[in-house]
Parts: structure tokens; C-alpha cells; sequence
């Protein structure tokens, strides 16, 4: 039997926020049909799909790197859409 240790503990409250940020965002999205927003919680559900898997294989399992993708395309789905959202506003003027 695998005891649970402070790692495990912080893991979990980890990928429990991101899945509050997730829902959060998903909310504003709703509200607003804002792309961002739906980037941003797609983006905090793939952190928290991460941090299960990874969590539940365990750090020593040769397959977790493999999951680290996930991690990657979150991050890279937040910077496209604050790129996006940049980009497709017209300029204000000064």
C-alpha cells in the first residue's frame, strides 16, 4: 500500500486550484463568449489533466514525461490567445 506523502498532498491541492481556475474562467466565458476566457480555462483544465496523471503513475514511472505534453499545450494555448486577443482589438488611440 502507498502511503500518501506531503508531495502527493501538494499535488493534489495543486491540481484542485487548477481546476478551480478552470471552472472559474469557464463561468466568464459563458457570460461573455470571450475566447480568452475559454483558451484560459481549457488551458487550467489541461493543467489539472496533467497533474492527475502524472500524480497517479507516480515521478519514478518512465511514461510521466510523456504527459508533460499536456503541460505544454496548455501553456502555449494561454500565449496564443493573449496573442490573439492582442492582435484582433484595434488599436485605442492616444
Amino acid at each position: 500500500m502507498r502511503f500518501m506523502t506531503l508531495i502527493d498532498f501538494l499535488g493534489g491541492a495543486i491540481t484542485l486550484a487548477y481546476v478551480i481556475a478552470g471552472v472559474f474562467f469557464l463561468r466568464f466565458w459563458r457570460k461573455t463568449r470571450d475566447r480568452l476566457f475559454l483558451a484560459f480555462a481549457l488551458a487550467f483544465l489541461l493543467l489539472a489533466v496533467n497533474g492527475v496523471v502524472v500524480t497517479l503513475l507516480g515521478a519514478a514511472d518512465e511514461r510521466t514525461g510523456y504527459f508533460y505534453i499536456l503541460r505544454i499545450v496548455g501553456f502555449l494555448l494561454i500565449l496564443g490567445a493573449i496573442i490573439s486577443k492582442n492582435v484582433s482589438s484595434p488599436a485605442r488611440s492616444r
